[in-house]
C-alpha cells in the first residue's frame, strides 16, 4: 500500500504506541522523518531513535518516553500542513502551541526546526505539526 502522508504516518504510530503504552515503534526511515526524530529528543519528548539500514529505505527505531505511572510525555500530536492543503507561515505569524507549551515543527529553508528556533533565526516556512 502506498502511503500519501508520510509525515502523518509517523506521527500517527507514534501516537497509538503511546496510547498502547510501547516501549518503542519502529516506522520507515526519510531525512524528513530523521530531522524530526531528532527535535523530538532534543525537546524531551522521546528518549531516543536509532536508524537501521536495510538496503532499502531503512527503518527508524523511536524509544518512547514515559513519566510517573507509565504517563506519556507526548500529550498530542497533530499534523498541520497536509498534501492536500500546505500551511505557510512567516517568522512574525508562526503559531504558538497551547501557549508555549509545546512545540510546533516547521520545514524552512534553513533545515527542519522549532517555532522557537524559526522565531530566533526569523525565517518562515511550511508549518508540519503541532506536539505538545
Amino acid at each position: 500500500m502506498q502511503i500519501t502522508d508520510t509525515i502523518a504516518d509517523l506521527l500517527t504510530r507514534i501516537r497509538n504506541a503511546n496510547s498502547a503504552k510501547h516501549d518503542s515503534v519502529e516506522v520507515p526511515a526519510s531525512n524528513m522523518k530523521k530531522a524530526i526524530c531528532q527535535i523530538l529528543v532534543d525537546e524531551g519528548y522521546v528518549k531516543n531513535f536509532t536508524v537501521t539500514e536495510d538496503g532499502k529505505q531503512g527503518m527508524i527505531k523511536i524509544a518512547l518516553k514515559y513519566g510517573e505511572g507509565k504517563t506519556p510525555v507526548i500529550k498530542g500530536l497533530r499534523r498541520v500542513s497536509k498534501p492536500g492543503l500546505r500551511i505557510y507561515s512567516g517568522a512574525e505569524e508562526l503559531p504558538k502551541v497551547m501557549k508555549g507549551l509545546g512545540i510546533a515543527i516547521v520545514s524552512t529553508s534553513k533545515g527542519v526546526m522549532t517555532d522557537r528556533e524559526a522565531r530566533r533565526q526569523n525565517i518562515g516556512g511550511e508549518v508540519l505539526a503541532f506536539i505538545w
